[in-house]
């Protein structure tokens, strides 16, 4: 080839590579940013939705992003928030842990137009304690290739998302402390409405969705007079802030807070801000250290979240949440003890004295074989599936717009055999077992966070377990669903089993059970949640 022919092939493959770079710039309100593709998919990883929170920042209100000139690279995901790793089978793609942890990551369709396609931002669970946006689980790439712009977003954790002290209230513009992580989900709703145009997505057709604290954290946001009119539709699963470990008094969080500090003997703002993050991680492992979460700040939640939905006056959109049929397991209430009827009853008699009749009696086991399955089913519903009931209910009650429940029981493959007797863990990965102990026992039905690989669309990205096509089936089932609820704010589609409204039948709920086959059914089980209702009247 001729250096004329060679120069010329070398200008036009110049030209290719600045026209592909042009085609993945997208010009947001502080700068150009700049991603990658994949098999048709735009993706852009680490966009900064607010300051970084470090120095004085620490425990304040997310400030609005700075601006940049350039084209920032967003290749790579950004620095996950300060964490423990309290939960061993959390799997992250971060670059490193850092305070500086602002940054939202938005899969979307190639060629999408400005604003033409609906948009799910999902929020990550771990108890507040723990999670990440980059984890493989909640991918968006899927849901994009489903027409859908998918938006993950990292928030403050732990004490550094939750604190709540007097100090930092007395600082405060607004008189309020606390709910820091929940503040950054606002922050990102505002990005989103003001930038997700441009990447192809309707800021008037913005799902939220989460699971476990990020469930809680959908259900936060729909009663957060900040936030609820950023989002049109709502996805929750397993967990809401009517469990007991959801939003606490203010004048209690700032007496933990207090408390903490003094510890640690910091007793100015000076002081507390001064504190290597290492440290601060560090003094929350010490046995009987404080679990900081979400509070009444007076701010983000100006009231209870509780009340706010009892008067109606949460976000007026369709919701769609559920839970798994093994959230939890029986072991939470009999612990080591042997499964008879004995032990189980005087289980629930210890743990709930005053209720104890009548929850037997709506959890009743009338011999040993049953024991196992009814203590599974308490423990799950006084963890996290009662609270997930009654945000639905709740929401039904207090407005004209459609409300859809579902009950997850598609249990797990087997775990391939590389991963020998590993266990389940409780954020939806796996736990490195004692290589000498013999395999743990197969899940007798769908954990704690089992679900997200399949509502998702990301098997494939989970390596643990020997997925089989029926696992696939469900998956695209499910995935179907929650798609088909994002973009028209209804699950249904004529190829699907028919998924009524959880009130379309006045006389009782209906929801719809996923698993190999899908089905709607009739809640049988009213006299359970009737009797919970009563132990967890305190929340009220």
């Amino acid at each position: 080839m001729k250096l004329s022919q060679l120069l010329t092939v070398a200008g036009l493959l110049g030209t290719f590579i600045i026209n592909a770079e042009a085609q993945l710039q997208v010009q947001t309100k502080n700068g150009m940013v700049e991603g990658i593709e994949n098999s048709g998919i735009r993706i852009y990883r680490g966009i900064p939705f607010a300051q970084p929170p470090v120095g004085e920042l620490r425990w304040k209100a997310p400030q609005p992003p700075m601006d940049w000139k350039g084209v920032l690279k967003a290749d790579k995901f950004g620095a996950m928030a300060m964490q423990n790793k309290i939960f061993g089978d959390m799997g992250f793609r971060a670059t490193g842990m850092s305070e500086d942890c602002l940054y939202l990551n938005v899969w979307t369709p190639e060629g999408a137009e400005p604003g033409s396609l609906p948009v799910l931002i999902y929020f990550y669970g771990g108890g507040f304690q723990a999670g990440d946006g980059s984890e493989d689980r909640y991918n968006g790439e899927s849901m994009a290739h489903r027409g859908i712009v998918a938006v993950t977003v990292n928030y403050r954790l732990n004490i550094f998302g939750f604190l709540a002290h007097p100090l930092l209230t007395a600082e405060s513009e607004h008189v309020a402390s606390g709910n820091y992580g929940l503040l950054d989900q606002n922050a990102a709703l505002k990005w989103v409405a003001a930038n997700i145009k441009d990447f192809g997505g309707d800021p008037e057709r913005v799902t939220i969705a989460g699971e476990s604290a990020g469930s809680i954290s959908v259900s936060a946001q729909m009663a957060s007079p900040l936030s609820k009119d950023l989002i049109n539709q709502a996805i929750g699963e397993s967990g809401s802030f009517w469990s007991s470990f959801g939003v606490m008094p203010h004048a209690q969080a700032e007496q933990i807070g207090t408390a903490f500090f003094t510890g640690l003997g910091a007793n100015t703002l000076e002081d507390m801000r001064a504190i290597p993050a290492e440290e601060l991680l560090a003094a929350l492992m010490k046995p009987g250290a404080a679990w900081f979460s979400p509070t009444v700040d007076g701010y983000f939640f100006p009231e209870s979240p509780i009340k706010v939905f009892k008067e109606g006056k949460q976000a007026d959109i369709p919701l769609l949440a559920g839970w798994n049929n093994q959230e939890m397991d029986a072991r939470f209430l009999l612990a080591d003890k042997t499964m008879t009827v004995e032990n189980y009853e005087a289980a629930v008699k210890q743990r709930f004295p005053e209720y104890a009749d009548e929850l037997l009696k709506a959890y009743s086991a009338a011999s040993d074989a049953e024991v196992e399955t009814v203590a599974r089913n308490l423990a799950s519903d006084t963890w996290i599936a009662f609270s997930t009931w009654k945000w639905l209910d709740a929401h039904a009650a207090a407005t004209d717009q459609p409300v859809y429940r579902y009950y997850y029981c598609r249990a797990r493959p087997a775990m391939r055999p590389e991963f020998g007797n590993a266990q389940s863990g409780l954020a939806g990965g796996v736990v490195e077992g004692d290589e000498k102990a013999p395999p743990a026992p197969a899940a007798r039905g769908a954990v704690h966070s089992a679900e997200i690989e399949y509502c998702m669309g990301n098997l494939e990205r989970n390596k643990v377990f020997d997925w089989t096509p029926d696992d696939y089936r469900v998956s695209a089932t499910m995935q179907a669903y929650f798609a088909n609820f994002i973009r028209t704010g209804n699950p249904n589609y004529y190829t699907l089993p028919n998924w009524p409204e959880m009130n379309a039948d006045p006389e009782i709920s209906q929801y719809m059970q996923i698993d190999v086959k899908s089905e709607s059914k009739k809640d049988s089980h009213a006299d359970r949640y009737e009797v919970l209702e009563k132990v967890f009247g305190h929340l009220e």
